[in-house]
């Protein structure tokens, strides 16, 4: 079964088909990764996949459960978590005070326990940021667990964000243009946290320019062209499909 199934999906926008009938799977326990042009209807996808977007008509199932209609809370108490193309994080919080606030989501303390400064709160606390030292040391950021998340180099501010997705215990991940604004050694940080990310049993979805990156790290391969799945499979088959020459890796190539 897949883990992420897309079926006729279709969105608008006045009049004009972001996405006209996309259909596509992610298989359980992979990197898949979705590429297109400017404007080929990725993140659109993404938004309609996570509740962001009601789609015109079409279904999107995760582990056979619909997640068509649902608000984006639900589809992530589902455990498909996302992130975004700008940087979402919590400017003026420390490192650590932002994965705190993504784990609080898994706490079990109500609002009149933490009025009432009860023990079992104060517990909680200290487990939640046991918790959030692991992630951020998980995605190599132990040395910055104290500093204010907007003092970050940009590359080290997407790294916190992917920090807070994890927090929430994701089963499928999202990872929307993760790479931009980083520089090629952090680029090659990012692949080997999105390959440790996977070695935990976690699937991964992600939306990318940078190509080096997604023939580097990914299994499989859906290529979007004005809203229609031109070609899908493994990178070297993505590389060698003229349509995705003409469309996308061409145009990239001429630039070059």
């Amino acid at each position: 079964m897949a883990a992420l199934a897309v079926q006729d999906l279709a969105v608008d926008f006045g009049g004009v088909a972001a996405l006209a009938g996309v259909t596509f799977e992610v298989r359980p326990g992979t990197i898949t990764s979705l590429i297109g042009p400017n404007g080929a209807g990725k993140t659109t996808a993404f938004n309609a996949i996570t509740g962001y977007l009601r789609p015109r008509r079409g279904r999107v199932t995760f582990d056979g459960r619909p997640l068509t209609g649902l608000r984006p809370c639900d589809v992530a108490g589902h455990g498909v978590v996302r992130t975004f193309q700008k940087t979402s994080v919590f400017p003026a919080l420390s490192v650590r005070d932002n994965v705190m606030i993504g784990l609080h989501l898994r706490g079990r303390s109500g609002l009149l326990a933490i009025l009432a400064g009860r023990r079992a709160v104060a517990r909680e606390e200290v487990q939640l940021a046991g918790d959030a030292d692991g992630i951020i040391a998980f995605v190599g950021l132990e040395h910055r667990r104290d500093a204010i998340a907007s003092a970050l180099p940009y590359g080290e501010q997407r790294l916190v964000e992917v920090a807070v997705a994890l927090a929430a215990r994701p089963r499928l991940l999202l990872l929307d243009e993760p790479a931009a604004g980083m520089t090629g050694s952090e680029k090659d940080r990012l692949i080997e946290l999105v390959r440790r990310v996977r070695g935990q049993g976690v699937t991964v979805f992600l939306v990318e320019h940078d190509m080096r990156l997604v023939m580097g790290v990914s299994e499989t391969v859906i290529v979007l062209n004005h809203g229609r799945v031109i070609a899908e499979g493994p990178p070297a088959a993505i590389q060698a499909h003229p349509d995705v020459i003409r469309a996308y890796l061409g145009s990239a190539r001429a630039q070059a």
